[in-house]
């Protein structure tokens, strides 16, 4: 009944995308990764060892041959340090592909709009594969897309709120408008919110803290890679209409007396 999920002319099974921030062990994030049944990966450039050799580090958990290592510019709070990020992944063996995140305040974490359109149009003249964090706002991600990005990423609400998705209007309507693929990142909370969060049509979510901060990390990532699945699924098929009166499963025509 569906297709695969395509970004950037390549091909994913999965419709989940996960991070790799506050596990409480190496060992566990790796369960907790390929329970999810995910094949991208996100890595902070800023906060991890890029050396792979360095078994403490994530990366020498992470096979580059079973994930899509995503690297992306946590941390940034400018366009100018975003792009240094971006390069220096590159420099240290990742692939093109980045995700885009400038935050323009400290408090809430909302991304620097902005900032965002003007770093990507730099990083995608220079060849990379943007995938871009940006507010449920609709000219934000139609310019990103303008830029070049391979896929826009409004969040359904705040990083590390687990609130799941505030304005499920706005971010239908920047699926509506957008040809590239629309991401939900950052907000999602428990499995509930993520199968909902796709029932708004979108074509992926990513998530890290409702995973690695749940009490059993393993049993929330498969917990996860099903509502995901369930979420698409039932998008796809069309739910019923909405009614505020009540209507007979059956008919009553030629009811039994």
């Amino acid at each position: 009944m569906d297709t695969p999920l395509k970004i950037a002319g390549r091909e994913f099974s999965s419709r989940l995308i996960v991070g790799t921030g506050k596990y409480k062990d190496n060992a566990t994030m790796v369960k907790a990764i390929r329970a999810t049944g995910t094949e991208m990966v996100t890595v902070a450039v800023r906060r991890v060892d890029l050396d792979r050799s360095n078994e403490e580090g994530i990366l020498h958990h992470l096979d580059p041959d079973e994930f899509l290592l995503l690297p992306n510019t946590a941390g940034c709070y400018s366009a100018e340090d975003a792009i240094r990020y971006a390069r220096l992944a590159r420099a240290a063996g990742f692939t093109e592909w980045v995700k885009l995140e400038i935050i323009g305040d400290q408090d809430t974490l909302l991304p620097d709009t902005h900032a965002t359109v003007e770093a990507a149009k730099v990083l995608v003249g220079e060849g990379f594969k943007v995938m871009a964090y940006t507010n449920e706002d609709l000219i934000a991600a139609l310019r990103l897309e303008d830029a070049g990005c391979v896929s826009v990423m409004p969040l359904a609400s705040p990083i590390g709120s687990g609130l799941g998705v505030v304005n499920p209007y706005y971010i239908r309507e920047i699926k509506r408008r957008l040809t590239v693929p629309v991401i939900v990142d950052a907000g999602v909370g428990t499995a509930s919110d993520a199968c909902v969060t796709m029932e708004q049509g979108v074509d992926g979510v990513l998530m890290n803290t409702a995973i690695a901060e749940a009490d059993d990390p393993v049993a929330m990532g498969e917990a996860m890679g099903l509502a995901i699945r369930a979420g698409r699924l039932a998008y796809l098929a069309g739910r019923m209409p909405s009614r505020e009166i009540a209507v007979p499963s059956s008919p009553t025509r030629g009811m039994l007396d």
